[in-house]
């Protein structure tokens, strides 16, 4: 059974709803995971900023608003007087919930509970509207297997021993519409796994069932070599290695969530990107095979702090990296590049929050320096093997872009360089230029 994944914009209004239903009803049965309509999550965070704000006027006008474009959703997808009535207690139930923490306290949870909503209405709107054409199509809770533990951190094991017991229940259909990105916590209460965590969702699934193929449907039709945004004329990718496609997703590549890739590589099941706009192509295919040596493809990633500590204590001695690295453990602050010296270690982080907190232990250990608003620019591919000189050319083909840190040599898939973020964009057009298009 195969496992797909539709993200906000496929089921964003009517129209895409039911060409996501054409597309997934060609009478295989599959687990298909969905998003919320695109914008809701948007909405739903600046509901909840309002609350925790103490500001319910604006909070209710904000509910109203998006309870009125769920009802004239409704109107416009359903047929039937039947159906209709139906859709609109899905919505009504949902924001009955979301108005309910307008009076009293407002908390974590409460929060949880609201940006579940979104993908609670979209996938039973669309169940509904797959029984009105004939499918046999049965919702799949998440809430009921989908979970996370005290780290945060996806429980396989859970999901893998219970989503059998939850698809016997349910009984027998085509196709099973369940959601992404929600799921509880070690305290059974409404989590999530973060913003894009859909395709994690549909991940985590498809290792727990043994999928044959996980499929990440979007807007593009996969990886591209380089950011179109950015880069004129770049190219898709026709097949990754989970290995690289990790890489890129990690570091950048928003087509991917940065996490989809391990519970795939862990079971070996082929994760397929495709297109909903253009279902004939055939995407970008992530397998642990590679297609070949060499460079495949450049990503950037945004929202960057560097800190560089500086010490006399370092040379020569043994211990110092050690307690530069728990004070990062200690405020749950993940690193993403580093670079030592004798004297000095340079590391990035993406998480500032604990910023300040961070920068008072580190000064007991010497001079901290902190850039922020910095981009890593992440070369990917199968590069260890490629013929020598391979490093002169990334040089070379940045010559002239101010270069803060390099990262060589800690992966066989990726060489990282950090820039100041208003030269992202020089980065990526040199390299396409110099690297990509030889």
């Amino acid at each position: 059974m195969k496992v797909l994944k539709f993200g906000g914009t496929s089921v964003g209004s009517p129209e895409t709803m039911r060409a996501v239903m054409d597309l997934i009803t060609n009478g295989e049965q599959k687990i298909v995971v969905l998003s919320a309509m695109s914008g809701t999550t948007n909405s739903l965070v600046e509901i909840v900023d309002y609350l925790y704000k103490k500001n319910k006027d604006a909070a209710n006008i904000f509910i109203g608003k998006l309870e009125a474009k769920y009802k004239k959703v409704v109107s416009e997808l359903f047929t039937s007087d039947e159906n209709k009535k139906k859709g609109l207690e899905v919505v009504k139930e949902s924001f009955n919930i979301i108005k309910s923490f307008t009076s009293g306290k407002f908390d974590q949870i409460g929060e949880n509970t609201i940006l579940a909503q979104g993908e609670l209405i979209s996938t039973q709107l669309v169940a509904l509207l797959m029984n009105e054409n004939g499918y046999r199509a049965k919702l799949l809770p998440a809430l009921d297997f989908m979970k996370i533990d005290e780290d945060k951190a996806a429980d396989l094991q859970h999901i893998r021993k219970n989503i059998k017991p939850v698809l016997d229940e349910i009984g027998e259909a085509d196709y099973y519409i369940t959601q992404g990105f929600i799921c509880k916590n070690s305290d059974n209460e409404i989590d999530n796994l973060q913003r894009g965590g859909s395709d994690y969702t549909a991940s985590l699934i498809g290792a727990a069932i043994k999928s044959e193929e996980i499929q990440i449907w979007t807007d593009i039709d996969g990886f591209h070599n380089n950011d179109p945004r950015f880069v004129e004329g770049t190219k898709k990718i026709n097949q990754l290695s989970f290995n690289e496609a990790a890489e890129l997703a990690y570091f950048g590549a928003k087509i991917l969530h940065p996490q989809t890739v391990l519970p795939a590589r862990v079971e070996n099941i082929p994760v397929r990107l495709k297109n909903t706009m253009n279902p004939k192509d055939s995407g970008t295919l992530i397998t642990a095979e590679s297609d070949g040596k060499g460079i495949k493809a450049v990503a950037a990633k945004d929202g960057i702090t560097a800190i560089k500590i500086r010490s006399g204590r370092m040379l020569n001695a043994y211990g110092f990296l050690k307690n530069i690295f728990a004070v990062f453990e200690t405020f749950k602050t993940p690193i993403d590049m580093i670079s030592t010296s004798e004297v000095a270690v340079s590391i990035t982080i993406d998480n500032t929050q604990n910023l300040d907190e961070i920068k008072d232990e580190l000064d007991k250990f010497g001079t901290v320096e902190i850039d922020s608003n910095m981009s890593i620019v992440c070369i990917v591919g199968d590069i260890i093997e490629e013929e020598k000189g391979f490093a002169s050319k990334v040089f070379g083909a940045l010559d002239g872009i101010p270069i803060r840190m390099i990262s060589y040599g800690g992966s066989k898939f990726n060489i990282s360089v950090l820039v100041p973020k208003k030269h992202k964009k020089d980065t990526l057009q040199a390299l396409s230029k110099n690297l990509l298009n030889n």
